[in-house]
């Protein structure tokens, strides 16, 4: 191809490029036509030259392509195939990344290798941050004080296994990953060909009769027996020492074989007899090709299984400003957690600037609020739902609560002291009471339990009464969720394995996302400076 030349794009334009002969067809104001002109602008060599430090490793395509792709790719969800398919057949692929007519896309190993590039870098989600700039630059969230915060499940990429399925695919990746555990496998990993026949060298399901019970509980006690025999005689202490791919291999060993398993309804956990768990582990890894992978609950109704995307956006513009990527459960991945940790370190909100942020009732924890009060921003967010402990009773705003004193005053206007838990227990007074009956249920009273930040969430429930508070939040809360609507078109399904390589797809696809909506706010470059029209 001559016009590349050891990375770098050759300025003069061939008879065939697309751009030249067919530019004016482009769509006005699509992220076809902005990168034609301005990728180079945008996507600059300097921006990557710290990805290829030495001449050896100079890449044969401009870092302003392979950002082109990425950037095209995310908008559109293609694979990788699918997105030098189309560069090499759309021909407004090739105008936006200045290929002539008859050039062929490169190999789709290029586009994996440029992310483990950039992962690997000081700033992985470099393509986001420039586009970010440009929203900077153009000074549309300038002095904008509200942000607006969300989540949305998303699938992943891989199958569900089952907890048989887990613990045979880990066995066996044990045996590949770990040096001399193979032959340890054939010797120590004897009781499923025992028990049907097979070993671990087989693929797919031991033949057992799967319509009997006991079948199924001999085949798990082999396979947890197998598991736990095979962690015996592994030096797990070096391995986990020396790190890498077979330390990971050998923990996620040990904990598909103890997350779905309880020892069998008449066993003391000693004699080898196990059953699948009658519950369900909170952290359960789903899949071993994937062990980021989790359960997920949006809603109490809605179960998916995979990833927590989570955004903030400016309300006015419809802009994401910070966006974030994790495991669904657990307490650090809450949406109240992470996006506090998202809107605080937000760049786009200049320090000392009093914003409002506005969530559902998912960020009315008391850790956020706190976090918000020491910024001194002010929380317009739906607060948690009081549930009284009497269906139509009293609720926890019932209760008289004293700071200063540390007292609670229950409605029959009993007080008790708080202990340093945050305890009331009301007890022996409440056999008597006239209003029991609307209180609880508990034969030894009413026990009242307040959380750290219990007087926040009590002055933002008054809060969120007002009318003036109900008002801003029904006029800007809908944006994040049409945000939300625009992020999953098409895209409700991650294309990577893992939190690390997805969190980088929901940026890039973030950054593709905010061109088009900056284009439709009239994006322009005026004189090398970016402004809306």
């Amino acid at each position: 191809m001559m016009w590349v030349m050891q990375g770098e794009s050759d300025r003069q334009r061939e008879l065939l490029d697309v751009e030249s002969v067919a530019g004016h067809l482009l769509e006005p104001g699509s992220v076809f036509a902005l990168l034609a002109e301005h990728r180079d602008r945008l996507f600059p060599d300097e921006l990557f030259a710290d990805l290829f430090p030495s001449g050896r490793g100079r890449p044969s395509i401009p870092g302003e392509v392979i950002a082109s792709v990425i950037v095209l790719q995310a908008l559109f969800g293609h694979s990788d195939r699918e997105a030098v398919d189309a560069l090499t057949f759309d021909l407004r692929w090739k105008a936006a990344c200045g290929y002539p007519v008859d050039a062929k896309g490169f190999n789709s190993s290029t586009l994996t290798y440029w992310r483990r590039r950039l992962a690997a870098s000081d700033r992985p989600q470099r393509i986001f941050e420039v586009v970010r700039q440009v929203i900077a630059e153009t000074g549309a969230v300038k002095a904008k004080t509200r942000r607006a915060l969300d989540s949305t499940v998303l699938d992943d990429a891989v199958a569900r296994q089952d907890t048989i399925t887990q613990l045979i695919a880990q066995i066996r990746r044990v045996g590949r990953e770990v040096p001399g555990a193979k032959e340890l496998i054939a010797t120590e990993c004897t009781r499923l060909a025992a028990v049907c026949g097979q070993d671990y060298i087989a693929s797919g399901k031991p033949r057992i009769a799967w319509d009997d019970q006991a079948a199924r509980d001999e085949l798990v006690s082999a396979l947890v027996a197998d598991a736990l025999a095979l962690l015996a005689a592994l030096d797990v202490e070096a391995i986990t020492a020396a790190g890498g791919k077979p330390a990971e291999a050998v923990a996620l060993l040990a904990l598909v074989a103890g997350q779905d398993v309880e020892p069998a309804e008449d066993s003391d956990g000693t004699d080898g007899r196990w059953r699948i768990a009658r519950r369900t582990a909170p952290d359960r890894v789903i899949s071993t090709v994937d062990p980021d992978a989790r359960h997920a609950h949006k809603t109490r109704q809605r179960r998916q299984d995979g990833f927590k995307a989570h955004i903030v956006v400016e309300p006015d513009t419809g802009l994401t400003t910070m966006c974030a990527l994790t495991k669904p459960n657990g307490p650090s991945n809450s949406d109240a957690a992470v996006g506090a940790g998202l809107v605080t370190a937000d760049p786009t909100v200049d320090d000392g600037e009093q914003i409002e942020v506005l969530g559902d009732s998912a960020y009315a924890s008391g850790d956020m609020l706190h976090t918000l009060a020491g910024k001194q921003w002010l929380p317009l967010v739906k607060p948690w739902p009081l549930r009284p402990a009497v269906e139509g009773g009293f609720t926890l705003d019932d209760f008289t609560f004293d700071a200063a004193a540390g007292t609670l005053t229950c409605p029959g206007n009993i007080t008790r002291g708080l202990s340093a838990k945050g305890n009331a227990t009301f007890g022996a007074a409440c056999r008597g009471c006239p209003l029991r009956q609307r209180c609880t249920t508990s034969a030894t009273g009413r026990k009242v339990v307040l959380g750290e930040h219990h007087l926040l969430q009590r002055q933002h429930r008054q809060r969120a009464g007002d009318e003036d508070f109900k008002t801003v939040y029904r006029q800007h809360r809908p944006m994040v969720e049409r945000s939300i609507a625009w992020l999953t078109r098409g895209a409700r399904r991650v294309p990577y394995r893992g939190v690390e390589k997805n969190n980088t797809w929901l940026h890039h696809r973030v950054a593709a996302l905010n061109l088009r909506r900056l284009l439709a706010m009239g994006l322009t470059n005026q004189n090398g400076t970016w402004a809306l029209a």
